[in-house]
């Protein structure tokens, strides 16, 4: 569901009974700001770090200009990539989406540009490619780090001339496609370790837009838990009606490592653990989650950083200043880049080629 959707109409409080008439108030003003001016779309919220967002898609949805899509994973990048087309000329055309990690690498050319019947073995019939059925429309591509090397060039080529050639044929196709892509990787990094293509990244990179994680628009998590209260409790034909004080602060308070996805997620398992009209929040899950995504995040980004100074050493044949030294491909100080690598104990054999 994303960032999810407009739509809250039900009596949810956040303390007890005894302050409805409060509550009741506080939430038709709720309601009122997402039927008003935090209203995009299907997006809601009103924190400024999605109206930045919001400014962003409304500024280049009446063009044609490719947009690149940066986020972690569960932000909701699909969701503003279907807003950046429903705001667009071609909202009446389709909207294609593939998502490039989710395909066999060897299959991706073909889901891409279509295939004739007998192009490779288990052809059975010609087949169409997204681009095709994105004609005069939009493609989305999700996770565009994922494509693999080989195919990059293709792809570039199908961007810039807006033409190809299905698997198996001779056959040029012109097409008419706006592109969004979007990725949870660091393209630029990728850069420096030859995983992606210079020319291809500037072609995606018309019109960045970083969509933010949910720590940094803690002020919507109130309304996306009404939200999927509201959405779940249906599905399981229950009536919440409230959601406790206490709890609300803790989900507010709560880092969401796998952000709104995650959030979806543990709402939907506290809307299965509540047996009355209160919704029940298993605090300790929350703690425990917490405890374990703090490592891991603290853990996962310095192996990546370390990983990235290694590749930068070895592509720099080691040297650590001067031109065309790691501390210049990667933008930092001489010191600063020595005193992260005696931080992350990085040792010379690790780079050294000799």
């Amino acid at each position: 569901m994303g960032l999810a959707t407009v739509g809250l109409r039900h009596s949810f409080a956040e303390t007890s009974f005894a302050e409805v008439g409060e509550l009741e108030q506080e939430r038709f003003y709720l309601e009122s700001e997402i039927d008003s001016e935090y209203s995009f779309g299907d997006i809601v919220g009103k924190s400024a770090a999605l109206r930045k967002v919001l400014d962003q898609i409304a500024i280049v949805a009446s063009t044609s200009s490719t947009v690149l899509l940066h986020g972690e994973t569960g932000t909701g990048k699909e969701l503003v990539a279907r807003a950046i087309h429903n705001q667009s000329p071609r909202r009446e055309r389709t909207f294609v989406r593939l998502n490039c990690a989710a395909i066999p690498s060897g299959l991706v050319e073909s889901e891409l540009f279509g295939h004739e019947r007998g192009a490779f073995t288990g052809a059975l019939m010609q087949k169409r490619g997204r681009f095709e059925l994105a004609d005069r429309g939009t493609l989305f591509l999700d996770e565009i780090g994922d494509i693999s090397l080989e195919l990059q060039p293709k792809l570039l080529r199908a961007l810039q001339e807006r033409e190809f050639e299905r698997l198996g044929s001779t056959k040029t196709i012109r097409v008419d496609v706006r592109l969004i892509a979007a990725t949870h990787r660091d393209l630029q990094s990728m850069l420096l370790n030859n995983q992606f293509r210079e020319d291809l990244f500037y072609r995606l990179n018309v019109f960045p837009i970083e969509i933010p994680p949910l720590r940094e628009r803690r002020e919507d998590i109130p309304l996306l838990v009404h939200y999927f209260v509201l959405c779940h409790s249906r599905e399981m034909q229950k009536c919440i009606k409230c959601v406790p004080k206490q709890a609300m602060e803790a989900l507010v308070n709560h880092d969401w490592p796998g952000n709104i996805r995650e959030l979806e997620n543990f709402i939907e398992r506290c809307v299965i653990f509540t047996q009355g009209d209160e919704l029940n929040v298993p605090h300790s899950q929350l703690k425990r989650t917490a405890s374990r995504s703090v490592r891991s995040a603290s853990s996962t980004f310095e192996q990546a950083e370390r990983q990235v100074i290694i590749d930068a050493l070895k592509a720099a044949s080691g040297r650590v200043s001067g031109k065309g030294g790691a501390s210049e491909r990667l933008g930092l100080k001489r010191t600063t880049l020595q005193n992260k690598m005696r931080k992350l104990n990085i040792s010379r054999a690790e780079y050294s080629s000799t």
